[in-house]
């Protein structure tokens, strides 16, 4: 049994006109499946968890169609019992889907390879008692989340774009305590990414090097640069080409803690204000990936 989990206003629609595209090619082949949606994360979260309460014993995977908020969803339930998952790429940053190694069309290809090869281990974060599956973030781009969030209109990635005209003139940076592994660090930060996957916010590679499968965080800090450097700065992420800047440095650690008077985000959603603990746990996820 395989639970399709749909998330039908994901992507402006586009999470509902996927389900039925890959429901579609699960009656094609004559799989057994389940779908499992709503137009509200807590009620998503309630009927899979009823969905898994009866089937996890023969659940042989969850494919959540939707976006990275979605996945993380998926990922509270599916991690402490050991099921299979992936994402089929529905939403608007989708930088789960591209952590995991796949393109972003093409999900029958994807499909196929879900359903005829075997799960792999991989890498997931936990931050207190939250799973996340891509980027731990905290610093300018949590504050252009907050506003963001409450921002009706825009939509999609605009919102996000108008959020950062509007913080950034007044954004300052923040005094942070970072404790890694093998050291601590006190330094001022206008943002800091905890990395399992590259990317976030829609391919935006904050932590080009990052590897679900290696057991450790990538841990980006972009020291205080002015306004003006930022804007310079800031399309080279993109590229990944930013981690070449000065301000720039890059940590590797299976554990991260944070302090300051801020607030973090993962996988784009809210986890609350820090300090926050954060540890790389090595295989906790199964996965698959190309």
């Amino acid at each position: 049994m395989w639970a399709i989990v749909i998330n039908p206003v994901s992507g402006g629609g586009k999470g509902a006109r996927l389900g039925k595209e890959v429901a579609g090619y699960f009656a094609s082949k004559k799989l057994d499946y389940q779908v499992v949606s709503s137009t509200t994360a807590a009620r998503l979260k309630s009927n899979l968890e009823d969905f898994l309460q009866v089937n996890s014993q023969n659940c042989d995977g969850v494919i959540a169609v939707g976006g990275d908020g979605l996945a993380h969803l998926v990922i509270q339930l599916v991690t402490p019992r050991k099921l299979p998952f992936t994402v089929i790429p529905a939403g608007t940053g989708n930088d789960f889907v591209r952590a995991l190694g796949w393109p972003l069309t093409s999900i029958i290809t994807q499909l196929d390879f879900v359903t005829n090869e075997a799960p792999r281990s991989i890498d997931l974060g936990l931050v207190d008692s939250e799973w996340f599956g891509a980027i731990l973030s905290t610093g300018f781009d949590s504050v252009v989340n907050e506003k963001a969030n409450r921002m009706r209109h825009p939509n999609g990635q605009m919102k996000y774009n108008l959020a950062i005209a509007m913080e950034l003139p007044k954004f300052k940076p923040m005094q942070y305590t970072i404790g890694l592994e093998n050291q601590a660090i006190q330094t001022e930060a206008m943002l800091i990414a905890v990395a399992n996957g590259s990317s976030y916010g829609g391919g935006m590679l904050v932590c080009p090097d990052a590897d679900m499968q290696d057991g450790l965080f990538d841990v980006m800090v972009l020291r205080p640069v002015s306004k003006f450097e930022f804007l310079k700065v800031f399309p080279k992420v993109f590229k990944g080409a930013h981690v070449d800047h000065p301000k720039v440095d890059i940590y590797r650690s299976r554990k991260v803690s944070l302090a300051a008077p801020a607030i973090a985000y993962a996988d784009g959603e809210r986890i609350g204000g820090l300090p926050v603990q954060a540890e790389c746990m090595a295989g906790a996820g199964l996965s698959w990936t190309p």
